[in-house]
């Protein structure tokens, strides 16, 4: 069994580029929390030409929406949701420094495809761990669009945060990779 790469956002070009599909990562650090509505408000100010309200160069967006935490806890289950419902907004957010995203799923071919150009990885978590992954998260605060509840987003100080490398910056996907080896 590998030994996990340890990623301390903002993450560089180098960071990324290392990365290969199929590693296993722990993250520590900051990273931010949003899902299709807070993307698509970032989508329309960068389209607007306006500044966004958070500075999105070297930084990893985890598609969550957490659970409210319980008496005690920092944050409430923490799983992964569905990455396909960011992808029409994704390769926008990377042209401005987007290094990676964490959700679950398969992502679509342009987003793939601006994962090369603009040097960025996706990771998965573990769908239906979301308890297990609450406990990496130390601090959690909103910074934008509290009104959208859950979905807001979030800034959380993590520690080994575990995911897997899906996509890479060459192109490569564990998915597909994971398909052929059982299509023979």
């Amino acid at each position: 069994m590998s030994e996990a790469i340890r990623l301390k956002p903002p993450l560089t070009d180098a960071d990324v580029e290392k990365l290969k599909a199929g590693d296993k990562v722990l993250i520590t650090g900051v990273i931010y929390t949003g899902r299709d509505a807070a993307h698509k408000r970032l989508f329309d100010l960068l389209k607007e030409g306006k500044p966004l309200p958070i500075d999105l160069k070297g930084q990893i967006i985890y598609y969550v929406g957490p659970a409210p935490a319980k008496p005690g806890h920092v944050y409430g289950s923490a799983g992964p949701t569905t990455s396909g419902r960011m992808d029409a907004y994704s390769p926008k957010l990377m042209e401005v420094g987007l290094k990676g995203m964490i959700g679950k799923g398969m992502r679509k071919k342009e987003v793939i495809e601006a994962m090369k150009k603009y040097k960025a990885v996706y990771l998965a978590a573990t769908g239906g761990a979301g308890a297990l992954l609450a406990k990496s998260v130390k601090k959690a605060q909103v910074v934008a669009y509290e009104d959208l509840g859950p979905e807001a987003i979030g800034r959380l100080e993590v520690v080994d945060f575990p995911a897997i490398v899906v996509n890479d910056t060459r192109g490569n996907d564990l998915y597909q990779q994971g398909m052929a080896q059982y299509a023979r």
